[in-house]
C-alpha cells in the first residue's frame, strides 16, 4: 500500500500542476458591461393632450424621443407633391451634397423647358440647353415645388422617370415605409401614395441629410433667371419651424410633412410630423393643411420637457469579467431625458471594446437615453476603479 502512495503521489502532484498550468494559460472571457440601473424612466403626468385635426391622417414624433402618435385611418392615400421628399432625398443619397456646396451642373432638356408652362402644375421656367446646380435643383422641388424639375432630376440620375421611381420605392422599402407607393417623381399621379407615419420616417431620414435641412429651411430663393420664389410652405422662418414640403391637389386636398426646433434641457430637438388629406375649412386646402401643422408643432413645443435621471458618477453598470469578478461602471455626467408627461424613454447600453484591465476613467461604452437614433442622448460611462485581470485563483477554479 505505502508503494502504491509512494507511485501515485507524484502523477498526482505532476496532473495538479499540469491542470494549474492549463487553467492559467486559457484565454480569458470577454469581459462584459451590464447595465444595472433602470431601463427605462416615465415622465410624470396624465398623457398628453395633442390637437389631432378633425379629418384625414396626421402623425407627430420628437426625432430620437418618441412618437406622441397617430390619428386617422392610416390607409395609403395621394399625397400630392410631399412625394418631392423622396425625390430629393433619392437625389441626396445618389449624389452627396456637403453643407453649402452646390453641386454640378444639371443641363436642361427639351422636356423640362416644354413643361415649364403645363397648365395647373406647379412648375419654374426653365430653357433647354441651360445649366442648373444641384442645389437649385432640389430649391426648385422643394420650395417652388417645380414639377418640371422633379422629372428632369429623376431622368438626369436613373437615365428614365420610370428607373428613378424604381429607386424611390426601393428606398421606401429600406426606411419601413410600408404603405407607401411611388408612381412618378413629382407627385401629381394620384397613384403616388403613402399615409402621414410613412412620411415622417421619410422626413426624419431626409432631415439627415446637410443640403436637405439647409434647402428645407429657405422661406425663398431665386433661380437662375434672377425669379424669386417664396415658400408654399408659409411656416418656415416662423415658430423656429424649418420645413419641410407642402402638397396640394383637389383630388390628394391639403397636405404637410413638417419639422420644427425646441431648445430644451440645454439641447436642440426636432419636431417632425405630417398631416394628409385636409379638406378645405374656408380658407384653401394649402391653408388648412398648415393650420393643422401649425397646431401639431405648437403643441409638441409646449409639451416639451427635460429632467435629471441620473446624476454625474451614479453607478450605471459594471464590468464584468466573466470568472465573477465585476468593476462598476459609471455616468460622466448628469443623465438627462428629454420627453413629455407619460412618456416612458428606454436607457440601453452600448459597449465599447472592453479591455481586460484599465485605469479608473477609462470609458468603457455609451449610455443611450431614447430610441438608439441620432437624436437620442448619449452619455459616455467610465469605469469607477482599476479594472484589473482576474487573479490565479480565479483562473484555476473556472469551469466551463
Amino acid at each position: 500500500a505505502l508503494r502504491r502512495v509512494k507511485i501515485w503521489t507524484p502523477l498526482v502532484l505532476l496532473l495538479a500542476i499540469v491542470f494549474a498550468v492549463v487553467q492559467s494559460m486559457r484565454p480569458l472571457p470577454a469581459p462584459t458591461l451590464d447595465l444595472t440601473a433602470e431601463d427605462s424612466y416615465t415622465f410624470d403626468g396624465s398623457k398628453v393632450d395633442i390637437p389631432w385635426p378633425a379629418q384625414g391622417q396626421a402623425a407627430l414624433d420628437v426625432d430620437g424621443i418618441g412618437t406622441f402618435g397617430s390619428s386617422g385611418d392610416q390607409k395609403p392615400v395621394p399625397i400630392a407633391s410631399v412625394a418631392k421628399v423622396m425625390t430629393a432625398y433619392v437625389i441626396l443619397r445618389e449624389h452627396r451634397l456637403d453643407s453649402g456646396a452646390v453641386g454640378p451642373k444639371i443641363e436642361i432638356d427639351q422636356a423640362a423647358e416644354d413643361q415649364s408652362d403645363a397648365g395647373q402644375e406647379s412648375t419654374v421656367n426653365v430653357t433647354k440647353g441651360d445649366k442648373i446646380t444641384q442645389r437649385e435643383a432640389l430649391e426648385s422641388i422643394l420650395i417652388a415645388s417645380a414639377n418640371n424639375v422633379a422629372r428632369l432630376l429623376a431622368r438626369w440620375d436613373a437615365g428614365s422617370e420610370k428607373a428613378f421611381v424604381a429607386k424611390m420605392n426601393a428606398t421606401a422599402e429600406d426606411l419601413g415605409m410600408a404603405n407607401t407607393t411611388y408612381t412618378d417623381p413629382s407627385g401629381l399621379n394620384n397613384t403616388t401614395v403613402s399615409t402621414a407615419v410613412d412620411q415622417v420616417k421619410l422626413a426624419k431620414a431626409a432631415m439627415k441629410e446637410p443640403a436637405f435641412r439647409e434647402v428645407a429651411a429657405m422661406m425663398s430663393y431665386d433661380d437662375y433667371k434672377g425669379h424669386n420664389h417664396g415658400n408654399w410652405n408659409q411656416l418656415v422662418g416662423k415658430n423656429n419651424v424649418v420645413g419641410i414640403k407642402t402638397g396640394t391637389t383637389t383630388s390628394a386636398l391639403g397636405n404637410l410633412v413638417f419639422a420644427a426646433k425646441k431648445e430644451i434641457g440645454g439641447e436642440t430637438r426636432t419636431v417632425v410630423g405630417a398631416v394628409v388629406r385636409q379638406p378645405d375649412a374656408g380658407g384653401g386646402i394649402l391653408a388648412a393643411a398648415l393650420d393643422s401643422g401649425d397646431q401639431l408643432i405648437r403643441a409638441a413645443q409646449d409639451a416639451l420637457e427635460s429632467a435629471t435621471i441620473l446624476k454625474k458618477g451614479a453607478v450605471v453598470g459594471y464590468v464584468d469579467d466573466g470568472l465573477g469578478g465585476r468593476t462598476p461602471v459609471v455616468a460622466t455626467k448628469d443623465v438627462k431625458a428629454v420627453g413629455w408627461s407619460g412618456l416612458k424613454v428606454k436607457l440601453t447600453f452600448a459597449p465599447d471594446e472592453v479591455p481586460h484591465t484599465a485605469k479608473a476613467g477609462t470609458k468603457v461604452g455609451t449610455l443611450t437615453v431614447g430610441d438608439g437614433s441620432s437624436g437620442a442622448v448619449k452619455i459616455p460611462v467610465a469605469l469607477k476603479a482599476d479594472l484589473a485581470e482576474p487573479g490565479f485563483t480565479d483562473k484555476l477554479t473556472r469551469v466551463g
